[in-house]
């Protein structure tokens, strides 16, 4: 069993900086690549950023320049750093990563979300 614990959203007026993270813990061998999604009331999930095992990140258009991805692989841990957060940066985040159990398959799981609001 593979757990994905986020951390760090909240309320944040315009303009202003939220850093997330997510652990992952349990029966892990190996991790690929990790990633944040973002989910708007009404609106279907989508791609925030993501990081390769060997730290090669991509972004979404509305995310370059303003967010930064990063992880430390011994820790088994992503971040996000959000800078310039505007009101519509606001939804539930979640982080995805694929990970190799000790049976050397790979699945891809997703941590519980936690909220981001922006006040105007």
């Amino acid at each position: 069993q593979v757990q994905l614990v986020e951390s760090g959203g909240g309320l944040v007026q315009a303009g202003g900086s939220l850093s997330l993270s997510c652990a992952a813990s349990g029966s892990i061998f190996s991790i690929g690549a990790m990633g944040w999604y973002r989910q708007a009331p009404g609106k279907q999930r989508e791609l925030v950023a993501d990081i390769t095992s060997s730290g090669s990140t991509n972004y979404a258009d509305y995310a370059k320049g303003r967010f930064t991805i990063s992880r430390n692989n011994a820790k088994n841990t992503v971040y996000l750093q959000m800078n310039s957060l505007k009101p519509e940066d606001t939804a539930v985040y979640y982080c995805n990563a694929n990970v190799q159990v000790p049976s050397r398959r790979w699945f891809g799981y997703w941590g519980q979300g936690t909220q981001v609001t922006v006040s105007s």
